[in-house]
C-alpha cells in the first residue's frame, strides 16, 4: 500500500508543478488553489509511504516520479522542446526508479 500511495504522491507532485508554472504568482485563482491541493495531498501521501519505506528511497523515487510527468508533460504540450537526449535522459531516470523499487 506503502508504494501505491507513494506513487499516487509522485504524480501528485507533478500536478502541483505545473499548476505552480501556471499561477502566475499565484495570481490566477484555479493553478493556485490546484497547486495548494495537490501539494498538500503530495506531502501528505509522501509522508504516509515514509512510515514504511526508507527515507532516500521514498524522496527518490517521488521526486523521480513527479520530475519526469512534469518535463513529460511540459513536452507534450509543447511548453518545452522535445529531444532525442531528453527523452533518453527520462528513460534513465524511469529504470532508475523502478530499480530502486526492485532493490527494496
Amino acid at each position: 500500500m506503502s508504494w501505491l500511495v507513494l506513487v499516487l504522491s509522485g504524480v501528485l507532485e507533478a500536478v502541483w508543478a505545473v499548476a505552480l508554472g501556471r499561477s502566475e504568482g499565484f495570481t490566477r485563482l484555479v493553478p493556485s488553489v490546484t497547486f495548494a491541493v495537490a501539494l498538500v495531498l503530495s506531502m501528505a501521501g509522501l509522508a504516509y509511504a515514509m512510515r514504511e519505506l526508507p527515507v532516500g528511497t521514498s524522496y527518490a523515487v517521488w521526486v523521480g516520479i513527479g520530475a519526469a510527468l512534469t518535463v513529460g508533460f511540459g513536452m507534450v504540450s509543447g511548453g518545452e522542446p522535445i529531444s532525442a537526449v531528453k527523452v533518453l535522459l527520462l528513460c534513465g531516470l524511469i529504470g532508475c526508479v523502478v530499480g530502486l523499487k526492485l532493490a527494496h
